[in-house]
């Protein structure tokens, strides 16, 4: 285990406690000896975390320390990887670049051990698909997306027949070998899809749409019957 990955258990196990908690305790449930744990102890209280108690009394952390900036666990570190490894093949272009300048930044600041696991790690993503075109007009979906606008586009359907709608885009699908947007349409007044690669132009609206994208999303999962997590169902 890392030195790293031993000090967040140990920050997690004192969390536990509200009343002090033995060192034979703490060393026992972060899997160390007790010398070790005493100065792991030492490095948290240089770092900033109050913990009260001494040798022989024990141990608790007052409430309010947060971690040092970027200190993950082991799998953490795995998922960010795995994660920003897939973004950089198999989204458009910006996201890539950002995916790549993510785990740059992340290794620019973090603890030698987890800077090596970050550089080493063994997550691959397998080669997929060629992805149908598109990338042009992904950052733009993505903004107006984040800005809740409207856009107008030019869409190719499957058959070939060219239409113009402006739409309310509040999510991006990123399937194996497409992209597609997901919209209300103000044509067809009902949830649509919109493959990327058929989008021939876009222009963004100065107005933003009349419903909240949240509201949207939520709607467009009933519709689909897409099971809501908690915090939409409140």
């Amino acid at each position: 285990m890392s030195r790293a990955q031993r000090l967040l258990d140990l920050i997690q196990v004192l969390r536990r406690h509200r009343h002090p908690v033995s060192g034979t305790t703490l060393a026992e449930a972060t899997g160390v000896s007790l010398r070790t744990l005493y100065r792991d102890i030492e490095t948290l209280k240089a770092e900033g975390a109050h913990i009260d108690g001494e040798a022989g009394v024990g141990y608790v952390l007052r409430p309010g320390f947060m971690l040092p900036p970027l200190m993950f666990s082991e799998e953490e570190i795995e998922a960010l990887v795995l994660g920003s490894r897939w973004v950089h093949q198999r989204a458009d272009r910006e996201l890539a670049n950002a995916a790549a300048n993510v785990l740059a930044k992340i290794g620019a600041v973090l603890p030698k051990d987890l800077r090596e696991a970050l550089d080493d790690s063994g997550m691959l993503i397998a080669p997929g698909e060629p992805i149908a075109a598109g990338d042009a007009q992904l950052p733009k979906i993505r903004q107006a997306i984040r800005t809740e606008r409207k856009i107008g586009i030019s869409y190719r359907d499957k058959d070939g027949a060219a239409t113009k709608r402006t739409i309310w885009p509040f999510a991006v699908g990123f399937f194996e070998r497409a992209r597609v947007v997901v919209a209300w349409c103000e044509m067809r007044d009902s949830f649509r899809h919109f493959r990327t690669d058929r989008i021939l132009a876009l222009t963004m609206a100065d107005n933003r749409y009349p419903r909240r994208r949240l509201a949207l999303m939520k709607e467009w999962r009933e519709v689909q019957g897409i099971a809501l997590d908690k915090k939409e169902r409140t």
